[in-house]
């Protein structure tokens, strides 16, 4: 087997973050009062802050992770072995993986919701996007969860979007476990893996708490784990145990005005438009008026026609839901992502969700060539319009302003994928359309003009190092590290 290299490189072409010429120490804040409270329900088992009280029954999770690490099969695993489905009944993989693209390419980018139960314990967990374009779908989900699971695999180790996650999440100051996945594979070196996990903790400015994550070896594929790498059970309940013993119930105030943080939306073409989110204090009930609110914004009401929570892989209707868990709600046609769903009478506004900025962006225009309207039912710059500032209603990453031109439109993302997808989508839906070729998006701060970069890691045969080099310093790259 010919000896390799890896090399990591930092290109210009990228699209992950902005070159600066020292990167100070940083720290980690957690969100006001939710380590303290912690802290407190740990050591008495009582409520400790501002009346609020641990939902023992209920789990809030989501699983996170770079791309192709096995998030999503992981979620088929854990569905299968808590007696979702029928033994008798078929069920393909990668099940969370629901739209044609995601079938397609394999990835997830959209994050979605589901439950399970393990001893009497209901478990929310969600899904998410492992492509660094897809960020933004993490960036706010995160919001509704009190622990994740940080899938590494068990021969790259952390990734570029490993990082990215594990910023977020040690941020707002969640639990995490580390699960090293794919544990079954040859190359498989656990310690290696463990040791680079740690290193990241400490690099991201973790906490001594939060660097004494609990571990998880596991198989996604095959459904097995155990908290040694060559001592493994025949299922997944040393996961599942480690979930409800390592991650804190939502700590929460059942008696306070409702607040409804909504960090995601679904259409239906009979309830319209859907709000998920998880409930911060209060309950909600079906019938009930509500206000929406959103810090800057004119304060409207609504009333809630149907309520919906996740329970086994499918949406039930509820009567009533309680603070802590994740809800789906109808009636509430004017909501957008970051609003708040709150008590009409009493209720105040949750801070709005905030995701980073785009990097990248393409121009869309309508098709003005010799062969235009033969390929697509809408052409016009009305539906060019329309269907670009209905994207902005639930996809938070992306901006959309006027271009040069009355027929033009520029279209801002986290990466060039990030805006191919939206482009694959509406050639799907039938819009005919002409785009622009991608430029990177430039910012001033404190007087310095600062550019895009990607973080590149390349493992590449040794007798392919020179021209690889030579490849990557073209586009303006810095060696940064060169190892066997």
């Amino acid at each position: 087997m010919q000896a390799a290299m890896r090399m990591a490189m930092r290109a210009r072409a990228g699209v992950r973050g902005c070159r600066k010429a020292k990167e100070g120490t940083r720290k980690v804040q957690t969100s006001a009062g939710r380590k303290v409270a912690a802290v407190a329900v740990e050591e008495s088992g009582q409520t400790a802050v501002d009346g609020k009280v641990p939902q023992e029954q209920l789990r809030n999770i989501a699983i996170v992770a770079h791309v192709d690490h096995g998030k999503t099969t992981l979620v088929d695993g854990m569905l299968k072995q808590s007696k979702v489905f029928r033994t008798n009944q078929s069920v393909s993989e990668r099940i969370m993986d629901s739209n044609d693209l995601e079938r397609e390419r394999g990835i997830t980018i959209l994050s979605k919701n589901t439950a399970i139960r393990y001893d009497g314990i209901k478990i929310n967990i969600i899904d998410t996007p492992g492509h660094a374009d897809f960020g933004g779908e993490v960036e706010r989900v995160l919001n509704m969860c009190d622990g994740v699971l940080l899938l590494v695999d068990s021969v790259e180790g952390p990734m570029p979007q490993t990082r990215f996650v594990l910023k977020k999440a040690l941020a707002l100051g969640l639990k995490v476990v580390v699960v090293v996945n794919k544990i079954d594979r040859d190359a498989a070196r656990p310690d290696y893996v463990i040791d680079k996990t740690f290193e990241l903790f400490c690099e991201l400015g973790a906490s001594d708490e939060q660097c004494d994550f609990p571990i998880v070896y596991a198989s996604g594929y095959n459904g097995i784990a155990g908290h040694e790498p060559d001592q493994l059970e025949d299922d997944l309940r040393p996961l599942f145990n480690t979930i409800i013993g390592s991650v804190h119930p939502p700590l929460v105030n059942p008696n306070a005005p409702l607040q409804l943080l909504v960090t995601n939306l679904d259409y239906d073409e009979h309830k319209g438009r859907i709000a998920i989110g998880r409930i911060n204090a209060g309950s909600i009930s079906k019938g009930q008026n509500v206000s929406i609110m959103c810090p800057g914004k004119e304060t409207k009401q609504a009333k809630i026609s149907e309520l919906f929570v996740y329970d086994n892989f499918s949406r039930v209707p509820a009567e009533e839901v309680q603070a802590g868990d994740i809800v789906a709600v109808c009636g509430v046609q004017e909501v957008s992502i970051g609003d708040t769903i709150a008590c009409n009478v009493e209720g105040t506004a949750l801070p709005a969700i905030k995701v980073e900025d785009p990097t990248v962006r393409v121009s869309f225009l309508v098709n003005t060539s010799p062969f235009a309207g033969r390929e697509g039912k809408f052409v016009t710059t009305r539906n060019l319009r329309d269907r670009l500032f209905r994207e902005l209603e639930r996809n938070l990453a992306m901006k959309v302003e006027a271009g040069d031109t009355a027929d033009t439109y520029i279209v801002s993302g986290r990466g060039s994928l990030h805006i191919t997808i939206l482009i694959e989508n509406m050639r799907r839906e039938g819009y005919e359309f002409a785009v622009g070729p991608p430029e990177v998006i430039y910012k001033e701060a404190k007087g310095k003009k600062l550019e895009p970069y990607e973080e590149a890691t390349v493992e590449v045969p040794e007798e392919y190092v020179g021209p690889v080099v030579d490849m990557l310093g073209q586009r303006k790259g810095q060696m940064l590290d060169m190892q066997p």
